[in-house]
């Protein structure tokens, strides 16, 4: 029976990070995974969704041809090609992840992996391995909604959106989240034609409202259909496609299309690793874990999505490189998750950091906030990419930083600063006392900052 100091279960951004992190550190540990390395965010999310959105930015950029100059005929787009890619990318990223795996002498056990005590794991093949230490890292899957009759075919979710290899004609996308957004872009660039249904009253309903509008807005006058304050009652196949029931207030309607996309959230996969009989304390399906990631029983780790604390890739690598320092007998500092940033890319991109205006209201903070365009700004407007805008919310009274929140091109690049800045707990003057390199579209950060210190230069 193979020991080691550390058995990480689930090879994602946060169980590979966290399997790396500790071998550094000088622990023996193994990682299982049952499918590829890398996890859902290498292979079936955040990576190959870029590949498309970067071969659908290409497209959209060939219909601008007046705008810089250029002209041609016959122009033909083919989605294989770019589903080609996509699997390309994401193949040579889990090869990188395997690679940096074995440089650091991490055990790779092929398998599903199962507690069979508080240093047990059993796998799939019968195999048992004894680990002083484990870290439960094995993220989530698309939530299943028996009534949407999801069957991998007419109704799919992202992982057989990610599959699909021929652009549909036509397709309905159920959720105006994330990555319900980053679909719509794709396709509608692509030629498809998009309609997405979202239940609350914004898209994007976790970003700031000002910035919801922005999205929906830009998103209409590219071409995408979406309908806000709606529900989905029902999902019927037809011979060819799906009729989509749909109900604002008493009104019901119809939409037809050849598929529809179920983007309605994830589920913790938690369900097969044994933690009942070893009585892991949870919360609605999700693990609970302290500051350093610790569960109920003190040898026993969990990180990412089966958390509940916020299901992003790099929330995942933050905590696995926590766990591992902690297992370490290293400090380790408590994760601020408000102060995490958190990314939208598609038709216009999102970036934003802590607190929305509302919900610093809701905190009995008085709020002050300035919207600083990149209407004016020199970068955006020579490369043609001026919608959207800097919101910047602050504390009137202590002038601190509440949060940043930026819609407009590029935006999720430029994240990285007011995230450090907020991560220092940075008054308006100290984002505002820095200089921006010019050209740049992050200026525009630098505007709203000088605006809400009082002295506005080109506001």
């Amino acid at each position: 029976m193979h020991e080691y100091d550390l058995i990480v279960i689930g090879g994602g951004p946060g169980g590979y990070v966290a399997a790396a992190r500790a071998s550094q550190l000088g622990l023996t540990t193994a990682l299982v995974e049952k499918e590829q390395l890398g996890g859902t965010c290498v292979n079936w999310g955040c990576i190959p969704t870029k590949a498309l959105l970067r071969n659908a930015e290409i497209v959209h950029l060939l219909s601008q041809g007046r705008t810089f100059g250029f002209k041609y005929e016959n122009l033909t787009v083919n989605y294989t090609s770019a589903y080609n890619r996509s699997r390309q990318v994401a193949k040579r990223q889990g090869k990188r992840v395997e690679a940096l795996l074995k440089n650091r002498n991490v055990s790779i056990i092929r398998g599903e992996g199962r507690l069979i005590s508080a240093t047990e794991v059993e796998l799939s093949t019968g195999e048992k391995m004894v680990g002083k230490n484990i870290i439960l890292a094995t993220g989530s899957k698309p939530t299943q909604i028996p009534m949407f009759g999801i069957d991998g075919d007419n109704v799919i979710t992202s992982r057989e959106a990610l599959d699909m290899k021929e652009l549909p004609s036509s397709i309905v996308i159920v959720g105006a989240g994330p990555i319900g957004m980053e679909f719509a872009t794709v396709w509608n660039r692509y030629g498809a034609k998009v309609t997405v249904l979202e239940m609350m009253p914004n898209v994007l309903p976790t970003e700031d409202s000002e910035v919801s509008l922005e999205v929906k807005a830009q998103f209409e006058k590219n071409g995408i259909t979406i309908r806000n304050d709606v529900r989905v009652e029902g999902i019927q196949k037809t011979s060819d496609g799906v009729e989509v029931t749909i109900a604002a207030g008493d009104a019901k309607e119809v939409i037809k299309a050849e598929k529809a996309l179920i983007c309605t959230g994830f589920s913790p996969s938690t369900g097969d690793l044994g933690l009942e009989d070893l009585g892991v304390v949870m919360n609605r399906r999700y693990i609970e874990v302290d500051q350093a990631m610790r569960t109920n029983i003190p040898n026993i780790y969990a990180i990412g999505d089966i958390t509940g604390k916020l299901g992003l890739a790099h929330v995942a690598s933050a905590q696995g490189v926590i766990a591992a320092e902690a297992i370490a007998g290293n400090p380790t500092e408590e994760l601020v998750y408000e102060n995490i940033p958190s990314c939208v890319f598609g038709e216009i991109e999102v970036a934003s950091v802590g607190l929305t205006e509302k919900q610093a209201l809701e905190r009995g903070y008085e709020v002050m906030t300035v919207k600083s365009p990149f209407a004016p700004n020199g970068k955006a407007v020579a490369l043609n990419e001026n919608l959207g805008f800097v919101k910047l919310v602050a504390d009137k009274n202590t002038k601190k930083v509440l949060g940043v929140h930026m819609v407009g091109s590029n935006v999720p690049e430029m994240i990285a600063g007011p995230t450090s800045l907020m991560a220092l707990g940075a008054t308006v003057a100290q984002m505002a006392g820095g200089v921006y390199a010019h050209p740049t579209m992050s200026e525009a950060i630098l505007e709203g900052a000088h605006s809400l210190d009082g002295h506005a230069i080109h506001l």
